[in-house]
Formats: structure tokens, C-alpha cells, sequence
């Protein structure tokens, strides 16, 4: 007596094949909302450590002297900081686009 092998069960047809969904595009519109939701959280916790920070402290500044909130202080200094920086990379922005319209106008590296 040889036995047979039993034979293999039947698969199920699938109608739909199983294909990936593509990943949703990223749109202007849900990069405005991330960054709103970024920049009110990023609000709140500012807000907090304003409060949080409220001795007041002698500020210094070339001829000026006066006093405010120890979190108010530091939240001027950040921002002059940032206007800093900002100036720095619009200067750098407008150096690069000069050079590219010279050399597009001119064909030359000037």
C-alpha cells in the first residue's frame, strides 16, 4: 500500500490583489496646518516659561539701564538673536543671487 499524499488546500480566490496604498502626498495646505500646530505649541511653551520666569532682574545695555521679568529678558535676547541670524542668511541669499545673475547675464564667474 503506498499512500498518497494528501493534495494541498484549495486557496481562496482573491478578487482584489493586495497592492500597497500609495502614502499620502504632502500638500501646502497640511504643511500651513503643521506648521500653525508647531507654532502654538511652540506659543504655549513660551507662554509657560514667561510665567514661569517672573523675578524681575536689572538689565544693562549700553547706555541704557532698566528692569523687567527674568523670562521676559530672555525671550528679547532670543529674539534679537534670531534677527541677527535672519539678517546674516538674507545677506548671504542676496550675495549667492547676485553672483547667479551675473554669471547669467554675463556667462562669467565674477
Amino acid at each position: 500500500m503506498t499512500q498518497e499524499a494528501p493534495p494541498p488546500p484549495e486557496q481562496p480566490q482573491d478578487d482584489h490583489p493586495t497592492t500597497p496604498e500609495p502614502a499620502p502626498r504632502l500638500t501646502r495646505a497640511g504643511a500651513v496646518w503643521a506648521a500653525t500646530a508647531f507654532t502654538l505649541v511652540l506659543a504655549v511653551l513660551l507662554i509657560v516659561f514667561i510665567l514661569q520666569n517672573p523675578d524681575t532682574v536689572e538689565v544693562h545695555f549700553l547706555w541704557m539701564t532698566g528692569t523687567l521679568a527674568l523670562g521676559m529678558a530672555l525671550f528679547v535676547a532670543a529674539v534679537a538673536g534670531g534677527v541677527l541670524v535672519g539678517v546674516a542668511g538674507a545677506t548671504r541669499v542676496t550675495q549667492l543671487r547676485m553672483r547667479a545673475r551675473r554669471i547669467r547675464l554675463h556667462g562669467q564667474d565674477a
